[in-house]
């Protein structure tokens, strides 16, 4: 392996990005006010991302028919109108050109002359032959004739690229009109994360429900942690992605999305809030990440929803407010109370704390502060009831001497 070697060569070192800059050391109050976080995905599920200095524009139009349908709705139907309206007047000129150098136009009216297409004495009337050729509306007031084999290609061409402008446009329509995005509308993600106590072992929770009657089908979720990092190297990473487990292994993160769920992170040694605790959660610059993923049940298109928390959006020592209730003969989800929060008795420990406090004193992970008082009172209690028996039997003792003394 090449090893790093000291070198007299002046190296340039590379210019670092905006974020990197602001996150080297200064020599500045630690009291001074905070930066504001900035959001990488925003709570609707858009990503707050924007591409600039992009040169290679003509690879869009490589895959013209995803630019197209990535375009703003009132953008996609000016191309829609366009691309037909110029398609009609092009292929109308044609018949005009050909209608005017056959001398067709100095003929009109004359019964003993053959024209190319009946009845048609200008522009106007060219341009409305063009729209019933392309659109095979057929009034039948305007044919053309078999004295015309240009006009016969011609209609040939036009029927041909004609039909693949209207599989191309309507393509384009229709997959814009059936595109999943409105569906993941009505995918609600809790407004808080939540750290609290789940089977004796610290976890970070939040809920996601669905509003619809028709489901989602083989929905999953994924989280990930965004998080600037700088490396053993001293090599900036901004916005570092590190997978956060909802119950991969396990197959929790395979949901059922029938009523709302609270998905669980279980904060262990492997978990990126290892060595968080209460204290240093606000001072943590990062951000959560959630994706909600599956097919719609009404279309079998896959369908995504997203959102994301930052720190102050993540409330330690808080449980999820019940939203289910059993009625007569069903049950019932209660949305109001989709986004409530309880405050509930948690450590303010972080996970790995909790870990090294238990081994050290051998106790189960649901060891807290009162546990830990109460432990201490019971041992105190037990050893003034020993000293207490103790002094009863030296005493009793002493009173045995002085009767055998009397005696």
């Amino acid at each position: 392996m090449e090893q790093d070697i000291e070198s007299p060569v002046a190296i340039h070192q590379p210019k670092l990005p905006k974020q990197a800059r602001e996150d080297l050391p200064k020599n500045i109050n630690k009291d001074c006010a905070k930066r504001k976080i900035q959001r990488y995905v925003r709570k609707d599920g858009k990503c707050n991302v924007h591409h600039g200095n992009v040169r290679e524009t003509y690879r869009y139009l490589t895959d013209i028919f995803t630019t197209l349908v990535d375009l703003k709705w009132r953008f996609n139907l000016l191309i829609f109108v366009m691309v037909y309206t110029v398609t009609w007047l092009f292929f109308g000129m044609i018949w005009w050109l050909i209608a005017y150098m056959r001398g067709d136009m100095d003929h009109i009216g004359d019964s003993t002359w053959t024209p190319c297409v009946s009845n048609l004495n200008g522009f106007v009337s060219a341009f409305l032959f063009s729209i019933e050729t392309e659109t095979t509306i057929g009034y039948g007031y305007r044919v053309i004739t078999d004295k015309c084999p240009e006009g016969i290609i011609l209609l040939l061409v036009q029927s041909v690229l004609g039909s693949i402008v209207n599989a191309f446009m309507v393509g384009c329509m229709f997959v814009k009109i059936s595109q999943p995005k409105k569906r993941a509308e009505t995918l609600v993600f809790s407004t808080n994360a939540v750290i609290s106590m789940r089977d004796g072992k610290l976890c970070l929770m939040f809920r996601v429900g669905d509003l619809r009657n028709s489901h989602i089908v083989e929905a999953s979720i994924r989280a990930k942690l965004i998080k600037s990092k700088q490396t053993k190297e001293g090599e900036f990473i901004p916005l570092n992605q590190t997978d956060i487990n909802v119950g991969y292994y396990t197959g929790d993160d395979r949901l059922f999305l029938v009523s709302p769920l609270i998905i669980s992170h279980e904060i262990n040694q492997q978990s990126p809030f290892w060595e968080i605790s209460k204290a240093q959660l606000p001072k943590e610059e990062l951000e959560i990440v959630v994706i909600l993923e599956g097919m719609v049940e009404a279309t079998g298109m896959t369908c995504q929803a997203r959102s994301s928390y930052i720190t102050s959006e993540i409330l330690w020592g808080y449980r999820f407010t019940p939203v289910l209730t059993l009625e007569d003969g069903f049950y019932e989800v209660d949305y109001n109370s989709f986004h409530e929060t309880y405050e509930t008795n948690t450590p303010v420990y972080s996970a790995k704390e909790l870990a090294e406090m238990a081994s050290r004193a051998e106790l189960p992970l649901t060891w807290s502060v009162s546990s830990k008082l109460d432990q201490h009172a019971e041992l105190e209690t037990e050893e003034e009831e020993k000293s207490q028996e103790e002094q009863n039997e030296r005493n009793g003792d002493v009173a045995n001497l002085e009767n055998e003394s009397k005696l």
